[in-house]
């Protein structure tokens, strides 16, 4: 693989845009000083590859409703109406999501990994700032394959025209309001809130943000300070709330069912969300070439990785040889959920032993790809590299 040296965005410059997470613990910088050179080909492949993989996806999803498998996926039992009733109603559109793929540079195939698609970060250092430093370094800011906050911003406007002609929005828009939330004291999922709200507020929504603690829920809707809101997009993990407000879940249901707003990223992306998807996936679409082997049960003959159904930045994963040892592992607070197994495959990695797991952008089509670079386990202390096409 190929990496061009830039000159790194400055911490001051960073924060007055709003990026406030750019140093590690370590004191390292989250946003390296380097750039993934990638061809038009690998670009388009990309693009395609998550367009191929989100229609999988909705099958899978129609699979597991029509056979009852909320359970083998994971799915908390108090959720289950939620996502059936969002899934029977186009209205309740997927805003965006992210695609974890192996592989679709240095020659190695694209290779689902997972699908973060309820609450997915790198959102900003997707779409904002790898862009900022082609500009910064006087580099062509067209050379990548970035239009992530774009797609999004029209994606919002199809909440009103629920197809893929957005040119009447304006017509139809009846100044409906859109609710944003994230939890109080994250920094980073409140930037990445807020910068989505920016995105529907440039469609030509009503936006105002309030912090989850802030937000009412009754029979009649949801409501900040009194004002009621039609939609509330909520940077909290469906699963969480299910697990730690279970009265909550039930309530978004009602109003759900009883259509009194409606509720962003939908309840259905849970599903897409789960791990447990893969198998599912794998039953559905045997030997995929996007798709690596995945069961519910550890693979024989062949090194494989446990995962959570429900887990986040590496934790809880453990990696196994052929013969069932450890080679890798990483501990976290998500033991309690189900475990899947799936395929290893090498990730891409560099002439310094340094491995790049690419992060796929959705919103109505593949928008957009960034990458994380770091040990076998992609973690937390990963840095984020951006590309450009060459």
């Amino acid at each position: 693989m190929e990496l061009i040296k830039v000159k790194p965005l400055s911490p001051e410059y960073l924060e007055q845009i709003g990026f406030h997470w750019h140093t590690d613990s370590d004191g390292s910088d989250y946003v390296a000083d380097e750039l993934v050179v990638i061809s038009e080909k690998e670009a388009e492949d990309f693009y395609n590859a998550g367009n191929e993989l989100y229609d999988m996806y909705v099958e899978a999803g129609e699979y597991v409703i029509q056979k009852d498998l909320f359970f083998d996926i994971g799915i908390p039992f108090n959720l289950v109406d939620a996502i059936k009733l969002s899934w029977e109603n186009e209205v309740h559109w997927h805003i965006y999501g992210r695609f974890d793929l192996a592989g679709g540079i240095d020659g190695k195939p694209i290779k689902l990994l997972e699908f973060n698609a309820d609450t997915p970060t790198a959102l900003f250092e997707t779409a904002i700032i790898q862009w900022a430093l082609l500009k910064y370094n006087n580099l062509d800011e067209a050379k990548q394959f970035n239009r992530v906050y774009e797609a999004i911003k029209e994606n919002f406007q199809r909440l009103v025209m629920l197809d893929g002609d957005i040119s009447q929005f304006a017509r139809y828009y009846n100044g409906w309001k859109i609710l944003f939330s994230s939890i109080k004291g994250s920094l980073e999922d409140e930037n990445t809130t807020r910068l989505l709200q920016t995105a529907a507020s440039e469609a030509g929504f009503v936006t105002n943000f309030c912090y989850a603690d802030e937000v009412e829920f009754n029979e009649e809707g949801i409501f900040c300070k009194e004002e009621y809101y039609e939609f509330w997009f909520k940077l909290i993990p469906w699963e969480m709330i299910a697990v730690e407000e279970p009265e909550l879940a039930l309530i978004l249901t009602d109003i759900i069912k009883n259509q009194k707003a409606i509720i962003l990223n939908p309840a259905y992306t849970l599903m897409f969300q789960s791990k447990g998807m893969l198998p599912i996936l794998w039953e559905l679409f045997p030997n995929h070439p996007l798709l690596l082997e995945a069961s519910f049960e550890p693979l024989k003959g062949k090194p494989y990785v446990e995962k959570k159904v429900f887990g986040r930045e590496g934790e809880n994963i453990a990696i196994y040889d052929e013969n069932g040892r450890v080679i890798a592992k990483k501990d976290g607070e998500y033991g309690s959920f189900k475990s899947v197994y799936q395929e290893f495959v090498e990730l891409v990695k560099d002439d310094k032993g340094r491995y790049y797991q690419a992060g796929l952008f959705y919103a109505y089509e593949s928008c957009g790809v960034g990458f994380r670079r770091g040990e076998m386990i992609i973690d937390n202390l990963s840095k984020f590299v951006g590309h450009i096409i060459r």
